[in-house]
């Protein structure tokens, strides 16, 4: 078993028991959840001292669970995600089967179809998303690298991810569009 492995099965298991990670994304590093999982929601909202009407983005490892998840997926959605060159959250009206705390007032949810090797393996394992929400305090910039975290995550998450703590990339979050049933987007972040 190798290292990737062995951490994919360490995660997915505390996961399980509504543990809460500080792992790398296919971004950047995020404080995540089972997105199921309303007590473990809760906590990370404490942890980052952030108002529950901000909600979060919640990680998917393939484009046909989006069904699972969302009422109605509009049909652009597809070529949206397949077409996109870098990571793309796409807001979705309808949510459901998620954490009723992880849901925004207007019944929309923010989901993102993950490419990272550890991310999608932990999902596909766990059977559940994940939540995303970048390792910080609320208010605070994000961090550009695992090693610019602050140190006070460390202590109020329950394990650190230990692969790809020294993996460099492009450090940007994805881009966030919301999408109407009708077809019509609009840019939110890019």
């Amino acid at each position: 078993m190798n290292n990737l492995e062995k951490e994919v099965k360490k995660s997915v298991e505390l996961l399980r028991n509504g543990k809460i990670l500080l792992y790398p994304t296919d971004t950047i590093w995020g404080i995540g959840c089972d997105a199921t999982n309303s007590k473990a929601v809760q906590r990370i909202y404490k942890i980052k001292g952030r108002d529950e009407n901000k909600s979060m983005i919640v990680l998917l490892d393939s484009i046909d669970k989006l069904k699972q998840y969302i009422e109605k997926v509009p049909p652009i959605t597809y070529d949206l995600i397949q077409n996109s060159v870098s990571p793309l959250t796409i807001v979705y009206s309808g949510a459901k089967n998620l954490a009723k705390n992880l849901i925004a007032r207007d019944g929309t949810i923010a989901l993102r179809v993950v490419s990272g090797e550890y991310c999608r393996a932990v999902i596909q394992q766990l059977d559940r998303p994940l939540v995303s929400t970048s390792a910080n305090i609320s208010g605070e910039p994000s961090a550009n690298s695992f090693y610019q975290i602050n140190p006070v995550i460390f202590k109020k998450v329950d394990h650190v991810v230990e692969i790809f703590r020294d993996r460099v990339r492009a450090v940007k979050p994805s881009t966030i569009i919301k999408i109407e049933e009708n077809g019509r987007f609009m840019v939110l972040r890019s």
